[in-house]
């Protein structure tokens, strides 16, 4: 099983919209870890793509997911590859040397728009890694069967620290202090 490499790695955040983040359970918990991956992605200089659902019906990202995200495309298919979130990724990846894109995604709902694009991400033959405390449900059951599912569909789950680690790689990455930083500001 392979490691998750910085300069392959795109970010996903899907969905973390604001009438829909009140629903969610455990949301700020949600929203932070998304917002920490973010971070780590951006100091690393991985891509971090947004997704909206409806955005007319469901309003934008939150103003902490959407300023961190590179592009933030919207949509009306539950799994954001219907419509083009394959070809912002095929972009990406041309721009940063063509290798294979390796996929860490995150969001919300975690049982039906992240469970539906990451299933897309995956038929697509892309390795993907779902942050599991970083994603949200309205119900924590619905989260954990989402869970299960991503895992049985062949998408290793990860926390946001494993994540994180896996893209610095070792202790002398030029950036290790800075996102070490990151990870000791955040509560626990």
């Amino acid at each position: 099983m392979d490691t998750i490499d910085s300069p392959r790695s795109i970010l996903v955040l899907v969905d973390y919209q604001q009438r829909l983040m009140p629903a969610i359970h455990d949301a700020e918990r949600a929203a932070r870890e998304a917002c920490l991956l973010a971070d780590a992605a951006r100091l690393l200089g991985i891509p971090v793509i947004g997704t909206e659902q409806n955005p007319d019906g469901l309003g934008p990202n939150v103003a902490a997911i959407r300023e961190r995200c590179t592009t933030t495309m919207a949509k009306m298919h539950f799994d954001a590859c219907a419509d083009g979130l394959l070809d912002l990724i095929t972009r990406e990846a041309a721009g940063r040397g063509g290798h294979t894109a390796q996929i860490v995604i995150a969001g919300c709902e975690a049982h039906v728009c992240l469970l539906q694009t990451a299933l897309g991400v995956l038929r697509e033959g892309y390795r993907t890694w779902v942050v599991a405390p970083a994603c949200g449900s309205r119900s924590p059951r619905d989260h954990e069967l989402a869970m299960t599912r991503l895992a049985g569909a062949g998408a290793t789950l990860v926390s946001t620290e494993m994540a994180v680690f896996e893209w610095l790689g070792s202790c002398r990455h030029p950036r290790f202090r800075d996102v070490l930083a990151l990870l000791k500001a955040r509560p626990v």
